[in-house]
């Protein structure tokens, strides 16, 4: 994390889903730099308590749920677990999000589509709903959804991931309509690539592969995880306050 960009969020309460590894990890890392107590999500709970133990070294509070984002009923027991530990929940990074594999559309199978739909798109609109329920009771709230650079462009061999991901946009920009008079704010970051575990689905673990796709991103390299929990936190302070609705591209300017 760029450490000339301070925020102030004690006494908040933020969640991220997809918490265990890459950004969503890096994003729980600088809320809690910042103060905020944190609720870390994942599938897997031992991933995920061993991430709160790192967290909790810098004196903050942190609770860890496993959670599959797909099943609603899952996602209405994470919220309960939430307001019984804090009373509230301030902010919302939901991030939780797996990539298709790469293959022409007629290629893919009824399940393989389910699977990325099941958890990119119909697990954000789970999560949504009941932060946005328990948001509607506070008055006031910040959501940030991850969508990516496929959902802005297409991605020849990702249509499962890349519609997925289109989708996510216009549930943001719906709902951030609905909400934006209640004092909720609900935008979205696209990220290009960036150094991560899903990387080496794209590149399959080769390194020529990756500086040929660097070579692709006008900045000429990938972005760090950091980078885009900057951008997260920005999108949740004061000073964003009137941003509402918008996908904010961090792709060193492959989208430009």
């Amino acid at each position: 994390m760029n450490t000339d960009i301070v925020f102030n969020y004690q006494n908040k309460v933020a969640l991220v889903t997809g918490a265990a590894t890459g950004i969503g990890l890096a994003t729980a890392k600088a809320f809690a730099k910042a103060g905020a107590s944190l609720v870390l999500v994942g599938r897997h709970i031992d991933t995920i308590q061993k991430s709160a133990k790192e967290l909790e070294n810098l004196g903050i509070k942190v609770l860890a749920i496993a959670c599959d984002v797909a099943k609603e009923e899952q996602v209405k027991h994470m919220m309960d677990e939430i307001v019984a530990s804090f009373g509230k929940l301030d902010f919302a990074y939901n991030n939780a999000g797996v990539m298709s594999r790469n293959t022409e559309t007629s290629d893919f199978t009824t399940d393989e589509w389910n699977l990325v739909m099941n958890i990119n798109l119909t697990g954000m609109r789970n999560c949504m709903k009941y932060q946005l329920l328990q948001m509607k009771k506070q008055g006031y709230g910040a959501i940030v959804n991850c969508s990516s650079m496929g959902g802005l462009k297409g991605a020849k061999g990702l249509s499962a991931y890349s519609a997925s991901k289109f989708g996510i946009l216009g549930l943001t920009r719906s709902a951030a309509l609905e909400y934006a008079g209640e004092g909720i704010r609900i935008n979205a970051v696209c990220p290009g690539f960036v150094h991560t575990p899903m990387e080496k689905t794209v590149s399959g673990g080769s390194d020529k592969v990756l500086k040929a796709m660097a070579e692709t991103v006008p900045a000429k390299r990938f972005c760090e995880p950091e980078e885009i929990g900057d951008a997260v936190l920005w999108l949740c302070s004061s000073g964003a306050t009137m941003v509402i609705g918008q996908s904010i591209a961090i792709d060193g300017g492959i989208t430009t």
